[in-house]
């Protein structure tokens, strides 16, 4: 299956699959995937993870497979159906799931965010919910479901304090646009950490780029922003969207935007240049993100 996406950059769109899992409608971003095969036998790995069905090697390539029935507390996959092979965070994996039903063309803007009822901050593995066809497609936050099964896939803090603290850094306003709560905390955390301590984070690029218009308006843009950190995948404004609408505007194309996100692979960082990002990053180093800042900022 041909997963290559055709959009230009920064429409704010994104294409999502549409799975099924337990017989309910799931979906992953199209740039999230490698590709879709047919199921085939796994072998078990002592002491795993419960969700973990094993590992195999399609041409030479070692794959982690996944229960997807299994992470939506929804029982456990018999054999067959098909793999979802994906990668993103530098890791290849194998999510089992019924069958897939098709590829929707959707605007970041018509996706809704969970509320706390349905996914919250911390334990929730929904990043958005679609309204299509009379039916919901839950958007699943697939990071999420492995950092949970392996949290050394999550976003790391441990060379933080190697890096130090720089007094220029306090001077510096950073804007953060990072729709997951958790991650939010975390990065935030992290450059206050680090000596990065004037931060305003905002849960997607549209919060963002409103302080930013806001700010504009104002004449306060150097008191408040002098640096955008943003996610891509963001509910309402991507953060593709947002560096395009800073790097077009000439009283904002100077200002920095950093791009870290899981989904900086070679053809999403390509989309990110031609966008005018200044930086992009993979997660999930955050000591490689604040050198980054350095690099850019503490000249």
């Amino acid at each position: 299956m041909d997963t290559k996406i055709l959009l230009e950059n920064g429409t704010n769109e994104l294409e999502v699959l549409e799975f099924k899992v337990a017989g309910n409608s799931y979906g992953i971003n199209v740039a999230k995937i490698k590709e879709i095969i047919t199921y085939q036998p796994v072998t078990p790995v002592p002491n795993s993870h419960p969700s973990i069905e094993g590992i195999f090697m399609p041409r030479d390539i070692m794959i982690t497979a996944i229960d997807l029935r299994n992470c939506l507390q929804r029982g456990t996959s018999e054999p067959g159906g098909l793999f979802i092979i994906t990668n993103f965070n530098h890791l290849n994996i194998a999510f089992h799931v019924e069958s897939v039903v098709g590829i929707h063309r959707v605007s970041w803007g018509d996706i809704i965010k969970p509320s706390d009822t349905v996914s919250s901050a911390d334990d929730g593995i929904s990043t958005g919910i679609i309204k299509m066809n009379g039916k919901l497609i839950i958007i699943l936050d697939f990071e999420k479901i492995i950092a949970d099964i392996n949290p050394e896939t999550s976003l790391r803090i441990d060379d933080i304090e190697s890096i130090g603290n720089n007094k220029k850094r306090g001077e510096i306003p950073i804007l953060i646009a990072e729709d997951s709560v958790l991650l939010n905390r975390l990065i935030v955390d992290s450059l206050k950490q680090a000596g990065y301590t004037q931060l305003i984070h905002t849960e997607n690029g549209k919060e963002a780029y409103d302080i930013i218009s806001e700010c504009k308006e104002k004449g306060t843009l150097e008191e408040h922003v002098q640096c955008v950190i943003t996610d891509i995948e963001m509910p309402l404004m991507d953060g593709h969207h947002l560096t395009k609408l800073i790097k077009e505007d000439d009283a904002t194309k100077n200002i920095p935007v950093v791009i870290f996100s899981s989904l900086v692979n070679d053809e999403m960082r390509r989309k990110g240049d031609a966008l005018g990002a200044d930086a992009q990053l993979s997660k999930p180093e955050l000591g490689n993100l604040v050198r980054m800042l350095d690099d850019l900022l503490l000249k």
